[in-house]
């Protein structure tokens, strides 16, 4: 389990890292084009006043992955009617449900986590964003951080209070300013709200990915840890055994010897 753990891991990081330049390139465009608008409204930037929280939850199907689900439930909030979950992986749908929490979808995706299967929950989420139904989209999962370390984090995907909120979850609000003069075709608004939809979409895969190549790392970690300790706990049982056949080796012996003696 350690070596297909090890294996999957290499995958998961790979593609976790490779989408990384991608968003941040996204945003680097999209800067540019906010600084042009003024007057921008757009239903994924529209504040309300938070009735109902929404909350993706992202876990794992399987165990043997040491407290990376643990670690992550605990940063749950406390139970609330007015928070609404939708779960990615069998554990998190299972903790939800015993715990007593609104659970109103859950997902599974496998291994390869590939874009449409993501989609489909995104889609959902955006879908219950837009009725009304919860009024902010957030995102509890295991930011994966490297091999040993993966952090629960709960991240506000919906609404976007302003694009330098987009700029700073990506560490690129520090850059400098781009002052070349742009020209937008067709025009600033109609880029900005085809660019919006797209980073949520693809921000909310980012993490999924990352989630993934941490539950990879986790298990690979804790099956090593379980291969280490399986084979101290046969080492420490060998020398007992060797011990108590020399032990024995050594009382038969003592019984030879002595009745030697005692017939001689």
């Amino acid at each position: 389990m350690q070596l297909v753990a090890a294996s999957k891991m290499k995958r998961a990081q790979d593609a976790a890292l490779a989408g990384r330049p991608y968003a941040q390139l996204l945003a680097r465009i999209m800067g540019p084009v906010a600084d042009g608008v003024f007057d921008f409204t757009h239903p994924f930037m529209e504040e309300r006043t938070v009735k109902t929280r929404g909350i993706i939850l992202v876990s794992t199907d399987k165990g043997l992955c040491g407290g990376l689900n643990g670690n992550l439930f605990r940063e749950l909030p406390a139970k609330d009617e007015s928070i609404k979950y939708i779960t990615i992986g069998r554990k998190a749908s299972q903790y939800v449900s015993r715990s007593g929490r609104d659970l109103i979808a859950d997902f599974t995706v496998s291994d390869s986590t590939t874009f449409p299967e993501v989609k489909t929950v995104i889609e959902f989420a955006i879908k219950a964003f837009s009725e009304g139904t919860i009024d902010t989209l957030e995102v509890l999962y295991s930011a994966f951080i490297n091999t040993l370390k993966q952090e629960p984090r709960l991240f506000p995907l919906l609404p976007i209070s302003g694009i330098d909120v987009v700029l700073k979850s990506l560490g690129l609000e520090n850059e400098e300013p781009d002052d070349r003069e742009l020209n937008f075709e067709p025009s600033v608004e109609t880029i900005l709200s085809e660019l919006l939809p797209l980073f949520v979409r693809r921000e909310f895969f980012s993490m999924v990915k990352g989630a993934k190549a941490s539950e990879h790392s986790a298990r690979m970690v804790a099956m090593k840890s379980a291969t280490d300790n399986a084979n101290n706990l046969v080492d420490s049982l060998t020398l007992d055994y060797n011990k108590a056949r020399q032990a024995a080796i050594t009382q038969e012996i003592l019984e030879i010897a002595a009745a030697t003696a005692s017939n001689s």
